[in-house]
């Protein structure tokens, strides 16, 4: 599991631990709101949730890779939010999450897959916001094509497209 420098200096591992110590408020958005976190959360902008609109988000720690996927034809470059980061931003207590998306399908990610190199929650797709026609506008992604691991029926199952919301789970 990758562990942020804070969660480091705070002997944490194995899971997301408690976070008050570090509760804030985050900013409100200016823009659409594009998700919104809930649940075990520390930090938020609206009442007990956390909302992100699209310059929220970029604004986080980013990642880019290239992998291909079972749903999309060749290789594209996709860029987002590592979720550990976005777990880490909104004060996660958690041993996971659901992800939900549009249609209400919901999935549910473990925190031991929020490695280094786990999935993002990813915003562009080769440089471009991905339309809801195209699995946006956000979708938890693996770097499928670097870890042999990330290609199994599990994690495929895990990908979920068209995130709105994200529960963090005790």
């Amino acid at each position: 599991m990758h562990l942020t420098p804070t969660l480091k200096a705070l002997g944490l591992a194995g899971c997301m631990a408690p976070l008050a110590v570090l509760a804030e408020e985050l900013p409100a958005p200016e823009g659409d709101v594009i998700l919104t976190v809930t649940g075990a959360i520390a930090n938020t902008n609206d009442g007990d949730a956390a909302k992100f609109d699209r310059a929220m988000l970029e604004a986080l720690e980013n990642r880019t890779f290239e992998t291909s996927t079972i749903w999309t034809d060749g290789t594209h470059a996709y860029t987002g939010v590592p979720i550990s980061v976005l777990m880490e931003t909104v004060g996660a207590t958690g041993s996971g999450i659901a992800a939900t998306a549009i249609n209400d399908y919901s999935v549910d990610i473990p925190a031991s897959d929020f490695a280094d190199d786990g999935p993002i929650l990813a915003h562009l797709m080769d440089g471009q916001p991905m339309s809801v026609r195209n699995k946006g506008p956000l979708w938890v992604i693996y770097p499928f094509d670097e870890n042999p691991e990330y290609r199994a029926e599990v994690i495929y199952s895990r990908s979920i497209w068209q995130v709105e919301r994200i529960t963090v789970q005790e």
